[in-house]
């Protein structure tokens, strides 16, 4: 528990207009997904210049990085990790969008309208431009932590270009702790874009493609063929079907009902019977449901759709991330004292936000759950202008960020005494 003099230095300490200028840095340079060297370069320098003791930058795969830090404390407090992903998504439109406007360029960082504006600034850079400044806090108050404060930033999270997006650094961390390279903590911040809402639960996901082949005839001899496409719509209605049986299903305090999308569809022949015929969907899944019975359900429905059909049918799962299958959903208790220190330390600067809720988008907390680490997500943004040229930050809610995160930082890993000012 911080006392009054620790609360206010900390907050006293925070520094508005460095955070917003570190945020517009961390924007102006480029970080898609398999490009992310050069931000991570910026994220170790920064680290260095916030005090941290050790810094480290490693390529698991060439040119694909990840950067951690360790700043020590003086022992005997909790250890935390503050972690989050280096890469963005492309730019694609975001030019066209704000032709003529100060918001044309994605990668300015231009401020307008008390927020700043560019691909990656709340996606999730905002949350790292959080922590460096939440870390300088925490040193320029002098208030000195029992224990360590762990940063782990990952390539790889992104999912937008072809044959990436598989969680490489994220599984190189983990292997890293379970190796003792990095230090394991006792609870993990993921600074994804939450509007300053405290995510202790996460959905699962599974991308599934499922490929029909008939076969094709002329369209004066359709007798001769295999339609693939009047198949396709039979597997619909069965999707269809189990879809609607999900949402009828039990709904998660946080997260709601599980759901089934279908996302595409493509078929058809040259003035010919569609020979063959391709779909794709996205599965999501709650805490206690298997991805494996999940996908086992798919093709229990893909199989329904095309049984007394001479149509075969192929379905692959091809988005794995900490399971073969896809992302595992994954939960901390709510009453967490972690997730209640989280929540208290928001309100404590920002009444009427704090509130915990559940992340109805995928990352990566997933992973660490599985070794035995629990967590919650946090952080400035909105997801929802996420991917999109809509994405921005405000910047009373970075500030606000920094503030909560510097107070959780010296709750959570015990603040002693503050340097020069007590024996």
């Amino acid at each position: 528990m911080l006392d009054r003099e620790q609360r206010d230095r900390l907050l006293g300490a925070v520094d508005a207009a460095h955070a917003t200028a570190l945020l517009q840095r961390a924007v102006a340079v480029p970080s898609v997904t398999g490009d992310e060297l050069a931000f991570a370069a910026l994220v170790a320098a920064e680290l260095r210049a916030a005090g941290a003791d050790e810094v480290e930058l490693a390529q698991p795969q060439p040119g694909r990085p990840i950067v951690w830090s360790r700043t020590r404390g003086t022992g005997g407090g909790p250890t935390l990790l503050l972690v989050g992903h280096l890469d963005t998504v492309r730019v694609s439109g975001w030019a066209e969008r704000w032709a003529g406007e100060e918001r044309e360029d994605p990668f300015a960082g231009a401020v307008v309208d008390g927020a700043v504006w560019g691909r990656g600034s709340a996606d999730l850079k905002g949350g790292i431009a959080a922590v460096l400044c939440a870390l300088r806090t925490v040193r320029d108050a002098g208030v000195a932590l029992r224990g360590d404060v762990i940063t782990a930033w990952v390539c790889d999270e992104e999912s937008g270009e072809p044959g990436l997006g598989r969680s490489i650094g994220m599984q190189a961390l983990v292997d890293a702790i379970e190796a003792g390279i990095v230090p394991r903590a006792d609870f993990a911040v993921y600074v994804e874009p939450t509007r300053l809402e405290v995510l202790p639960a996460q959905i699962g996901f599974l991308i599934a493609d499922v490929v029909l082949e008939g076969r094709t005839a002329y369209f004066a001899r359709p007798q001769e063929g295999v339609d693939a496409l009047r198949a396709a719509h039979r597997v619909l209605e069965e999707l269809w079907h189990h879809g609607a049986q999900l949402a009828r299903g039990a709904a998660d305090p946080l997260l709601g009902r599980s759901a089934l999308l279908v996302t595409d569809l493509s078929a058809g022949g040259l003035i010919a019977v569609p020979g063959s015929a391709r779909l794709s969907l996205i599965r999501t899944l709650l805490p206690g449901e298997a991805l494996e019975d999940a996908a086992q359900q798919i093709r229990a429905a893909v199989a329904r759709g095309v049984a007394d059909s001479e149509v075969r049918a192929q379905v692959d799962f091809p988005a794995g991330r900490d399971h073969p299958l896809g992302g595992l959903p994954f939960r901390t208790p709510s009453d967490h004292p972690a997730v209640s220190l989280l929540c208290e330390s928001v309100r404590t600067v920002a009444p009427g936000r704090g509130t915990v809720g559940g992340a109805t988008f995928w990352s990566e907390l997933s992973f660490l759950e599985q070794h035995g680490i629990p967590g919650a997500y946090f952080g400035p943004g909105d997801i929802a202008t996420a991917h999109t040229a809509q994405e921005h930050v405000e910047i009373h809610e970075l500030v606000d960020a920094v503030k909560a995160l510097s107070l959780f930082i010296a709750g959570h890993c015990g603040a002693g005494t503050i340097q020069g000012v007590h024996p």
